[in-house]
């Protein structure tokens, strides 16, 4: 199965259950993909967060049957999951500008989402300096910060920015194993509460053997194959990456993705680039 069918597949199992409860591990399952790349890789490859594509189809399927069914308002507020009349009535004036009530009105503008189908267009224009490392085991230690999926790109770049100010950097450089695997300090996207919940683990950190200090989170990493790509020490370097990793490399290479953290790796400044490694497993 390719990977635009797994991620069509993890849409079939969303639009199936728009009026139940939805699994967010689940749906990465369907995809066949580690449950801490789901949401992500949803949000960079369609430019939405999973949990508001979820409350956008669910609100445009609430606008049909409010105007072709008899069904009362709170039945159908109650049948997408809103606890009440009025939470209901929130959203929809949020989404579509007008009431339920008035929903119902001939002539009554709202907006319509439609599904979300994957179609992967590989253009392979600029290339992707990668390699393949086969690591073995290490352990990072650091400070664990509990990062909303949705507000990850502003919320992490502003504790290293603290972190800078703070003299996290130099208590990390203190402990750290400058002969492990990856080099650098580290942002690992540890999995956590990742594809379960609006929330997951990050660790900001740096391979180290010292022993834990107090206040802080370590991971063990086993030996592991990792896909390793090299990207400019830009702002944007990293987050572009993750795009065309999901986008363009991943769809086309020989590897999946395995259920370990990845991590970001900010290397010295004079190197003027980082490294995003990826853990992999071969299809076959």
């Amino acid at each position: 199965m390719d990977w635009m069918t797994r991620m069509n597949a993890a849409l079939d199992y969303i639009e199936s259950r728009l009026t139940e409860e939805i699994s967010y591990a689940e749906a990465a399952k369907k995809a066949c993909c580690p449950a801490q790349h789901f949401q992500r890789m949803f949000a960079l490859v369609t430019d939405i967060p999973l949990s508001e594509y979820i409350r956008r189809r669910r609100l445009t399927l609430a606008a049909f049957e409010l105007q072709h069914s008899p069904s009362k308002v709170v039945d159908i507020a109650l049948k997408f999951g809103y606890e009440s009349p009025e939470a209901f009535a929130r959203a929809f004036q949020q989404l579509h500008g007008t009431t339920p009530t008035q929903a119902r009105s001939m002539g009554t503008t709202l907006k319509a989402y439609p599904r979300l189908t994957f179609q992967f267009i590989l253009k392979g224009a600029t290339e992707m300096n990668y390699r393949i490392e086969k690591a073995g085991a290490f352990r990072t230690v650091g400070e664990m910060l509990t990062v909303d999926t949705e507000r990850a790109f502003e919320q992490i770049p502003l504790r290293w920015s603290e972190a800078a100010e703070d003299g996290l950097f130099g208590r990390l450089f203190e402990i750290g194993r400058f002969d492990a695997p990856i080099r650098g300090l580290l942002g690992v996207l540890a999995e956590g509460k990742w594809g379960q919940a609006e929330t997951f683990d990050y660790h900001l950190a740096i391979a180290s053997d010292a022993p834990l200090p107090e206040g802080m989170a370590e991971l063990v990493f086993p030996e592991a194959l990792w896909a390793v790509f090299s990207v400019p020490g830009s702002p944007n370097g990293l987050q572009e990456a993750w795009k065309r990793l999901y986008t363009e490399w991943l769809p086309s290479s020989p590897y999946e993705l395995a259920n370990l953290p990845a991590v970001e790796a900010y290397l010295p400044p004079e190197e003027k680039r980082n490294e995003l490694w990826i853990p992999v497993i071969s299809k076959s």
